[in-house]
């Protein structure tokens, strides 16, 4: 078993070799479980634990943490006022659909200023655009104009991506950090700098297309129908893009000799801490 001493004094750093790691992992887990300090999820770092034999080694939080991590920020910037805005759509007319998400927009900002929180980028962009639709949409009273801003907007969004990724910086690692925190040493590695250069290019074509044929549906369709298909065609893209992104970040890491695993349960900010005695 390595042992190595960290600061002053006689704190102490222990760590345990091969199968006596993994178990250790498991069983600050479930204490983390237990304790209730799962809410939020631990940075994502390659790990190389000393005086042991394994390789670097990178465990991905489970599907669930992800989904538990994720989900209120796809709620509160996309769901709900879209489904705000068709509800009120159906029973109050398009200028209160109008007021409506747009006023949740602003609440869940406050709500997060309030309690100190981040905003999330998908919030912020969201709110931002939501609001230039809403001020033209309301001075035109044009249903049209609404829902075709957000095309344009789409296809500006994919020019912002593809010059990102040309410059170097590509967009997509902040929208990355939204969903799963990375840490900033793995960001530095030069396989995962191309890895988001890559996949920044495949957001962009993705997002193009999801502009195609959501243009297409606002011209033919009613536009009560409109706004369920384009949820529905954007969900799916979206989804596919995030499938694509997850897949290759894996085999991105294992060709550059990661051992990567997924997590068996949620994984919290105490699996960060170092381990001491």
């Amino acid at each position: 078993m390595g042992t190595s001493g960290r600061g002053t004094g006689s704190q102490v750093t222990e760590r345990p070799e091969g199968r006596d790691w993994e178990a250790l992992l498991r069983g600050r887990r479930r204490v983390a479980e237990r304790a209730g300090t799962v809410a939020q999820l631990s940075p994502l770092a390659v790990a190389s634990p000393e005086g042991t034999q394994m390789g670097e080694h990178l465990e991905l939080p489970s599907p669930r943490s992800v989904l538990r991590h994720a989900l209120p920020l796809v709620v509160e910037s996309v769901i709900a006022p879209v489904g705000l805005f068709y509800v009120v759509l159906v029973t109050a007319g398009f200028r209160g659909a109008l007021v409506a998400a747009l006023a949740w927009s602003y609440l869940a900002i406050g709500r997060r200023l309030h309690r100190g929180e981040r905003i999330s980028t998908m919030l912020a962009l969201g709110t931002l655009l939501l609001t230039v639709r809403t001020i033209v949409s309301f001075i035109t009273g044009n249903a049209f104009l609404y829902f075709i801003q957000p095309t344009g907007m789409t296809v500006v969004v994919c020019l912002v991506l593809m010059i990102s990724a040309f410059a170097g910086r590509p967009f997509t690692q902040r929208f990355a950090a939204d969903f799963c925190p990375i840490a900033p040493e793995l960001f530095s590695r030069p396989r995962v700098r191309r890895f988001f250069v890559r996949i920044t290019f495949l957001w962009s074509a993705i997002l193009m297309l999801n502009a195609g044929i959501v243009l297409w549906l606002l011209i033919v369709s009613p536009l009560r129908e409109f706004v369920l298909e384009r949820e529905a065609v954007t969900l799916s893209l979206t989804a596919t893009a995030i499938y694509l992104s997850i897949t290759r970040f894996v085999s991105a890491l294992r060709r550059d000799g990661v051992v990567v695993r997924w997590a068996r349960g949620p994984a919290s900010r105490t699996l960060a801490q170092p381990l001491s005695e």
